[in-house]
């Protein structure tokens, strides 16, 4: 074991020594920071960016969308102290794998199963009964803001949580890995609710989900359920 892992080693021994109002202070404090964190990246690239918008205006910001934006971050929350329930009781290990190799392997397996479990949620939740319950609210955005990402139903915040959790029950992704693959998450969230094209538009050859892709399914909301490729929409013949 060299040093960085001896490290690492140290950091996961002092969060596992963290009592219970100590995580959900941390899981609190660290999801509302993520939060902040998309609501800067999306308005610098807004004011920075000089492509076209992709619809007229965005949508407009609602006291009920800010509200419902702060309630997925406890959500997220939540999710995360589900997380350090099963880590504690066994279910799930963290590996501390530090190879640069085994790390980008890791990554790109968390994107692609990720995404096809995404895709498969998503196309659930358009079912006409799902989709008045829990997934409306979200589309309402048809343009979109800076708020977009976070106006979900708390079911499908959590829905989305236990995805990840069931994929880290079945195999030990290193912590390093988890970290870097969830804030592609956020950073590709954010993009994919810009309200103008971020991508160059040759990047649909490569099969990414692009602002362009994901903003086709606000518009038409039969198409485009993936959220970082192309490929299940592509596969499942429902690409726009």
């Amino acid at each position: 074991m060299n040093f960085n892992e001896t490290e690492l080693s140290g950091y996961l021994a002092m969060f596992w020594q963290f009592s219970w109002p100590e995580w959900m202070a941390f899981s609190l404090v660290i999801n509302l920071f993520l939060y902040l964190f998309s609501i800067g990246l999306y308005t610098f690239i807004d004011k920075t960016c000089r492509k076209s918008l992709l619809q007229e205006k965005n949508h407009p910001v609602t006291t009920s969308d800010f509200f419902l934006s702060l309630f997925t971050v406890i959500c997220n929350s939540l999710v995360l102290l589900i997380g350090v329930f099963l880590w504690k009781n066994g279910w799930i290990e963290i590996g501390q794998n530090l190879s640069a190799g085994v790390i980008c392997l890791e990554i790109i397996a968390l994107l692609l199963l990720m995404d096809l479990c995404m895709y498969f949620f998503h196309y659930a939740a358009h079912w006409p009964m799902v989709y008045k319950m829990l997934h409306g609210k979200h589309h309402e955005h048809v343009s979109t803001n800076f708020l977009s990402l976070f106006v979900l139903h708390p079911l499908e915040t959590i829905g989305f949580g236990v995805m990840m959790l069931i994929l880290l029950m079945c195999y030990n992704f290193s912590v390093v890995s988890i970290s870097i693959y969830l804030l592609i998450n956020l950073i590709w969230g954010t993009i994919g609710h810009l309200n103008r094209e971020f991508f160059p538009a040759s990047f649909d050859r490569f099969l990414v989900g692009t602002t362009r892709f994901h903003n086709q399914h606000h518009l038409d909301e039969t198409k485009n359920f993936g959220f970082y490729t192309s490929i299940w929409d592509r596969l499942f013949r429902t690409y726009k």
